[in-house]
């Protein structure tokens, strides 16, 4: 794997918001893989943390690494989750689930106390929309959901991997909706939930506390919530 410098920046850099003690949930993706990476070297030094994983694919690096994962009904609370994104705009919506984890990755950042975001800077966008909304949908009748997705305006594409449809880990499939601009995120996510059939889609639009931006000259930058800290239950 070739590295992206600005990728790596902002992943390592996430690891530094993580203290001894706390529960940290793995995001999924290019640049989460670096915060991977750097976790597992400081635990490997003596940070003592537990952490959850948004996918099998990330639960399997964590463990490689030597991270100590958890099961969720040991889970209390989840202290800080460091996560990619497709898209993010400078008021901290995000467009998430080019990797088929969306579902997991929104349970996650909705059960944490902080969710940090890490890019590099090609991802952070004026306005979501240019990268195809992920739509996670169950596969019964999922043409059903399709016709209506379609009727709505999103002009969904099956998302196709080796010639095979693509199954996320819940074992459903994604639709990809094209929008090219999103104009009011938050009535295209009721809209879209909204529509049986649909699991979750992959707008995050309240989660993100704290945006880190890798820059290709390895520096980089942070946004911070634009509004009050989110809460996790």
């Amino acid at each position: 794997m070739q590295t992206n410098i600005g990728k790596k920046a902002a992943g390592e850099k996430a690891a530094g918001y993580i203290k001894p003690g706390m529960t940290v949930g793995l995001g999924t993706g290019s640049t989460a893989y670096y915060t991977i990476l750097r976790i597992g070297e400081l635990v490997r030094d003596g940070l003592d943390i537990k952490a959850v994983a948004t996918s099998a694919q990330s639960e399997e690096l964590a463990r490689e690494q030597g991270i100590p994962l958890i099961d969720f009904d040991q889970v209390d609370s989840i202290d800080i989750d460091i996560d990619g994104a497709d898209e993010a705009d400078a008021q901290l919506q995000l467009i998430k689930g080019g990797g088929g984890a969306l579902l997991r990755e929104k349970i996650i950042a909705a059960a944490s106390k902080e969710m940090v975001v890490v890019i590099d800077e090609q991802k952070l966008v004026k306005h979501l929309g240019k990268f195809p909304l992920p739509v996670e949908v169950a596969t019964f009748a999922w043409e059903l959901t399709f016709r209506q997705l379609v009727a709505i305006g999103a002009h969904p594409v099956l998302r196709m991997k080796d010639n095979q449809r693509f199954l996320t880990d819940n074992g459903n499939y994604i639709l990809d909706c094209h929008y090219q601009k999103i104009h009011n995120a938050a009535a295209l996510h009721a809209q879209l939930n909204n529509v049986p059939g649909v699991m979750e889609n992959g707008l995050f639009l309240h989660y993100a506390t704290r945006l880190i931006i890798g820059a290709a000259d390895g520096s980089v930058r942070e946004i911070t919530h634009p509004y009050p800290a989110k809460t996790s239950f």
